[in-house]
This record gives structure tokens, sequence and C-alpha cells, in this order.
């Protein structure tokens, strides 16, 4: 790949790479940093990345850094979560649908978020996200049924949307 279709690829995918890790994080900074960071090492490896499969290798590669982001993350214990329950928890009598359907999407394992988000978000194949996540096509069929069970499950009821945590 030369520097022309690295940009091409820039054009072309930054924007659902942000899609799709701010989906995932729900932090517009984070998400940003797995943007370039994905594009960095992709960068790094432009003469072995084949342009007809950047799309493919930049998605893998930002599916990869946000399990290094969430490993890291699990490593290091923050203050709020020591904070006293009372003070987490924030009235809101009328919550927006969106904001509540993305806290329902982090109550969801990562595998079955990450592909369910790849498909219904931006529209990849079975085999594509396969591709990018490392499972098998039957992995991938089957976290995705199961993340949409289980979104089912949670938001089917108004008592079930109330329990969300903020």
């Amino acid at each position: 790949m030369d520097r022309s279709q690295f940009n091409q690829c820039v054009e072309q995918y930054a924007d659902r790479l942000f899609r799709f890790a701010f989906a995932s994080l729900r932090n517009r900074e984070q998400a940003e940093d797995v943007v370039q960071e994905s594009f960095a090492r992709v960068w790094e490896k432009a003469k072995t990345v084949d342009f007809a499969k950047a799309k493919s290798y930049l998605f893998t590669t930002a599916h990869h850094v946000m399990i290094d982001e969430a490993r890291l993350r699990q490593r290091f214990v923050s203050a709020e979560d020591h904070a006293p329950a009372e003070e987490k928890t924030q009235a809101v009598p009328y919550p927006d649908v969106n904001d509540i359907l993305h806290k329902a999407l982090t109550t969801l394992p990562e595998a079955q978020r990450n592909a369910l988000l790849l498909r219904d978000y931006e529209g990849y194949s079975y085999q594509e996200i396969g591709d990018i996540t490392g499972m098998t096509e039957a992995q991938v069929k089957v976290n995705i049924f199961r993340a949409r069970t289980a979104l089912k499950n949670k938001l089917k009821s108004i008592d079930n949307l109330i329990d969300i945590e903020p």
C-alpha cells in the first residue's frame, strides 16, 4: 500500500471505524485513540498490507486495540469504583432511547457486542465479521443471536429500562 492508497483508506474508513469504536466504548476520546492507533499500525505495515484488504485489516486492528485497552482498564481500579452507591446514581425522569440502547449494549459480553455492532451498525457479512474478530462464521452467528436475544429481554419492559445503571 502506498501513501495515496493509505490516504484513500483514511477518507473511506475513518468515520466507520470511529462509529464502531465509539459504539463499543461509549467514550469519544478512547474511540479516537482506537482509530488513530489502528491507522498507525496500518501505516507501520503498509508495505505488507494489501490495499484490497485494508478495510478488514483496519477493523481487525481496531478490534484488537479495544481488547488491549479493555485488558489494561481491568488492571487499574478507578476511584469512581469506590464511590458510595448513592453518589453514582442520578435520577433521570425520561432517559433518551439512544442512551438506553447503548447502556444495554454495554451489558453484553465484548464478543457479542462487537459482533452485533459490526453486523447491525456497519453492515458487515458474517464472514467479514469472522475475519475481523477471529471467530468462525458459526460463532459470529451465535454471538449475534445471543446479543439480540439479551437486548430483547433487557429492553422489552419498562421495568428493565429503568433498572439499567447510568
